[in-house]
């Protein structure tokens, strides 16, 4: 069965990707603050209280029109999706995290970006169920790599075996556990500097920046990073009163701290786009 766009949006279900993260998020998650009280015993009530809920809804929501989304996926995602992305797509969407997953068209658009810039040996933080893992592995060529680090395994081996089927499970070298450590023992190695091509971020908001300040340092010149999340439900530019989910208030002034540092560092370009939740393409040009 597959989950439609409306359906994603209203199950705010976002397990963390770090232990003190997981147990944060998946309560703030089932907690709604800031309830809206407005009546629907006439028109106008009922006219507030729809345009309250559309700004609570979930992440893949940046799109005004759900019928516009749904054109999206109809006309130009779903006939070109592979088979084994829409099976995992099908089975993620029954997990109770399923809002996790990255969306099929932000997956399409990673699957040509990867090819665009002919990546090779790749980094991926964040895995949840693999859909995004996925999408990477099937673009890279047949000696192609994927560093792929998350702190669920559960999660991964849930994907797995519809990776497996699809012939790419040997580009992935998972590593269950916080990725900073990993990051560090990297970084600490000056031969693994520049030496990656395309990286993508998916993981612990209040990281992100500490993702940075390590990535920047593995990824080539002219190659790139890509974060997701970048807009957050949209919460980036919501007034301090609006009503949104805990956890997404939570992590707001974290992404905002990160779409900051990345707009002022010039060692890369960047392009932020509303694909998905929002996502920063990073190309680092020194």
């Amino acid at each position: 069965m597959c989950v439609t766009h409306q359906e994603k949006h209203n199950r705010l279900i976002s397990p963390k990707k770090t232990k003190t993260h997981r147990e944060k998020e998946r309560e703030m998650a089932t907690t709604t603050t800031e309830a809206t009280k407005t009546s629907s015993t006439n028109g106008e009530d009922q006219k507030q209280s729809q345009n309250l809920r559309h700004q609570e809804v979930g992440h893949k929501s940046l799109l005004q029109s759900d019928d516009l989304y749904q054109y999206i996926l109809e006309t130009s995602v779903y006939p070109r999706e592979p088979e084994s992305m829409k099976e995992l797509r099908e089975v993620t969407a029954k997990h109770p995290w399923n809002i996790m997953t990255t969306s099929a068209d932000e997956g399409q658009f990673l699957n040509m970006l990867i090819k665009l810039v002919n990546a090779k040996n790749t980094m991926e933080i964040g895995v949840y169920t693999g859909y995004s893992l996925l999408a990477t592995a099937l673009a890279l060529p047949e000696d192609g790599k994927i560093l792929a680090m998350d702190v669920n395994r559960e999660n991964y081996e849930l994907g797995l075996p519809i990776i497996e089927k699809a012939g790419v499970a040997h580009k992935i070298d998972f590593r269950e556990g916080p990725a900073l450590p990993v990051l560090d023992e990297i970084v600490a190695d000056e031969k693994n500097h520049g030496t990656y091509d395309f990286i993508f971020v998916d993981a612990d908001k209040d990281n992100y920046i500490n993702y940075h300040k390590r990535l920047i340092d593995l990824v080539k010149i002219g190659g790139v990073i890509g974060y997701d999340n970048t807009l957050w439900n949209g919460s980036v530019v919501a007034p301090p009163d609006a009503p949104m989910r805990k956890y997404v208030r939570y992590y707001r002034d974290f992404v905002l701290e990160l779409n900051k540092a990345l707009a002022a560092d010039p060692r890369i370009e960047i392009c932020m786009l509303p694909v998905g939740d929002g996502i920063t393409i990073c190309r680092r040009i020194s």
